[in-house]
C-alpha cells in the first residue's frame, strides 16, 4: 500500500489564473458594464458596488446574488408586482449573455505584466492554467484576441462546466487535472476577488491576491494611473486591506509582482512548507 505522507519539496508546477480583472480587462469592468446594462433595461438602478458585490460568482448565480440583495430586490417588487423567481433569473441570464460577449470583446486587453509572466513560466517549466466565471461561449470571445497578444493558456476552465462554481474549488482542481499536475501544493491560483482566493484555499493551492488591477480598485488603467499618486496610493491601501481579508497568502498590487511571489513559494515548498 503506497504513503503518501511524505511533504511535497519538489518545484512549483502550475500557475492558475483568473481572467477579468487579473490577466485580462484592467478594473475587471466588462462584467459591470453588462450588469449595469442589463438591470437598467429593466428599470432598475443597480449601483457599480451592488454589482461587483458577488464579482467572480458564476454569471446565472451572480444575478440570483443581485436579485436577492434587500434594494434590488424592493425595486424589483415595485417593477413587477412579485419577487423574482427562478424564471426570472433564467431570462436575465439569456438577455445578459450577449451584452456580456459585447463586452468582453471591448476589454480583452492584457493587463500589463501578462506576456512577461508567461515567458518566464515557460522558462521554468510551469504550466499556466486560467479559469473563469464566464461561460465557454463568453471565454471562446476573449481567447483569439489574448492569442493574438500572445497569451495562450494550456487550460481553459470554465464556470459552467464544473459541478459548482466559485469559491468551490472544482475549477481549479479541473486545471490542475488537465495540466497533469502531480500535487495541488505545487499550485499557486491568482485571483482578485475573495471569492477566487477561497477557490485556490479550497483546493488546497497557494493563493495570491491581485489589487490595482482587479475588483477592489474597479479603474480602468486609465483612470487608475490618471489619478494623483496620492490618492493611487489610497486606493490601493483600501484594496489591499481588502483582499488581505481573504485570508490569500500573499497580497499584490500586480501581476507585475508575481515573479517575486513564485521565487518565494519556490523556496518555501523546498523548505517542505505546504499552503
Amino acid at each position: 500500500m503506497h504513503s503518501y505522507t511524505r511533504r511535497y519539496t519538489g518545484p512549483l508546477q502550475a500557475v492558475i489564473m483568473d481572467l477579468a480583472g487579473t490577466c485580462v480587462d484592467f478594473g475587471s469592468l466588462a462584467p459591470i458594464q453588462a450588469f449595469l446594462q442589463l438591470f437598467r433595461n429593466e428599470g432598475i438602478d443597480v449601483s457599480e458596488t451592488e454589482a461587483r458585490e458577488p464579482m467572480g460568482t458564476e454569471k446565472r448565480e451572480h444575478i440570483r446574488c443581485l436579485l436577492a440583495m434587500p434594494r434590488i430586490r424592493s425595486q424589483w417588487l415595485e417593477a413587477h408586482g412579485k419577487a423574482p423567481e427562478a424564471a426570472d433569473v433564467d431570462r436575465l441570464y439569456e438577455a445578459f449573455l450577449p451584452l456580456q460577449t459585447a463586452a468582453i470583446a471591448e476589454r480583452a486587453t492584457l493587463i500589463p505584466g501578462a506576456l512577461a509572466l508567461q515567458d518566464l513560466l515557460r522558462e521554468k517549466g510551469i504550466r499556466l492554467g486560467v479559469n473563469t466565471g464566464y461561460s465557454r461561449d463568453m471565454v471562446n470571445v476573449m481567447l483569439p484576441g489574448l492569442a493574438d497578444q500572445g497569451v495562450m493558456p494550456e487550460s481553459v476552465v470554465v464556470a459552467t462546466e464544473v459541478p459548482a462554481g466559485r469559491p468551490a474549488p472544482h475549477m481549479s482542481l479541473k486545471n490542475a487535472l488537465e495540466l497533469g499536475i502531480g500535487a495541488v501544493q505545487a499550485c499557486v491560483k491568482v485571483d482578485d476577488t475573495g471569492t477566487g482566493i477561497e477557490e485556490g484555499l479550497n483546493a488546497g493551492m497557494w493563493t495570491v491576491a491581485v489589487v490595482a488591477s482587479g475588483n477592489s480598485v474597479g479603474l480602468s488603467e486609465a483612470q487608475f494611473y490618471a489619478l494623483p499618486e496620492n490618492d493611487r496610493e489610497a486606493l490601493l491601501a483600501r484594496g489591499r486591506q481588502v483582499m488581505a481579508r481573504s485570508a490569500a497568502h500573499y497580497v499584490i498590487d500586480s501581476i507585475q509582482d508575481l515573479p517575486g511571489v513564485i521565487r518565494d513559494i519556490e523556496s518555501r515548498l523546498a523548505a517542505g512548507e505546504r499552503p
